[in-house]
């Protein structure tokens, strides 16, 4: 029988796995890893200047057998794996094959290897499903998802923790709310919202409808530094909750953007109005366990954030 890895990939010169590593969250956590002293393999499905900076390996993790991604973290002598991966999907399928299917063959591929890589895997606060004002989210909090895509994360990190708790792979859960900052997915609310302002002039003023909504947001670069030090935690099995702590209005949030891009009022119209969510208008991570089991906490301001979001949009 295969062995689970005696130790954490803490030292420098160990070889990661950043699945999804293309993307806002795996391009700033193979920074943040790359930084650190480890060699990071970038995985994601097709390359770019996004990984040049590391060694690239172009697949789709869900479509490729388990023994081939087996023996490509076996050659690359890999020590932990990170997921980053998602999916933005507007059916059940897309939302399947991106957060279950991915997932199942991936600890299939661990649990093939004779030493098993340490796997962390980044789920979403959405897990949880809908939280009445102003109940913050601990994790012990019985998850009740509502969407399609709540729904299929959560299946994807229970198998994760099955897989732990059964011991064939040694694996942490992190739940991270809504992400901002650097390179913010154009799917995402505020990535829209950075289109369209950039896209606005005093002669072409754009609408905004921005939802009576306040919710929990963490710069991608603070949550990198979270997968960074869950990499080498002891902690195992666990589910961590990764966020500001804050709930902030979406009102608030897109104040800062406007503030960031330097237009005139005049150039943006803002209205209240429903906006489709992936979660509930309320979110409010309660990270203290973050703090005690990884040593984490988050630094980067929202105006900080909002203004990165500005400056570096996506891809």
């Amino acid at each position: 029988m295969a062995a689970l890895s005696g130790g954490r990939p803490s030292a420098a010169g160990s070889r990661i796995a950043v699945l999804g590593a293309s993307g806002c969250v795996g391009r700033c956590v193979s920074a943040a890893l790359a930084r650190e002293g480890h060699e990071v393999l970038a995985v994601a499905r097709r390359g770019g200047p996004s990984v040049a900076d590391h060694v690239f390996a172009g697949l789709d993790v869900a479509a490729v057998p388990p023994a081939e991604l087996a023996r490509l973290l076996t050659r690359h002598r890999v020590r932990a794996v990170v997921n980053v991966t998602g999916g933005w999907g507007t059916t059940e399928e897309e939302m399947q094959y991106a957060h279950i299917t991915l997932v199942e063959r991936l600890l299939s591929a661990l649990t093939q290897m004779a030493e098993r890589p340490r796997l962390v895997h980044v789920g979403s606060i959405h897990e949880y499903g809908p939280v009445p004002e102003p109940r913050s989210i601990g994790e012990d909090l019985e998850p009740r998802p509502t969407t399609m895509y709540a729904r299929t994360k959560l299946a994807g990190s229970e198998l994760v923790l099955d897989g732990t708790r059964a011991g064939r792979v040694d694996g942490l859960v992190l739940r991270a709310v809504n992400v901002c900052g650097p390179r913010t997915t154009r799917a995402s609310f505020l990535g829209s919202v950075v289109d369209r302002l950039r896209a606005a002039s005093v002669s072409a003023p754009v609408t905004l409808r921005v939802a009576d909504a306040r919710r929990d947001f963490i710069d991608v670069r603070d949550l990198a530094e979270a997968v960074v030090l869950a990499v080498a935690s002891p902690a195992t099995a666990r589910v961590v909750n990764i966020g500001r702590g804050e709930a902030s209005a979406m009102r608030e949030l897109v104040d800062l953007l406007v503030a960031a891009s330097g237009l005139p009022p005049e150039a943006l119209r803002v209205e209240d109005g429903p906006v489709a969510s992936k979660g509930g208008g309320w979110t409010l991570a309660d990270i203290r366990l973050a703090g005690e089991l990884l040593g984490w906490k988050p630094r980067i301001a929202l105006a900080e954030a909002m203004r990165a979001t500005w400056e570096t949009p996506a891809d």
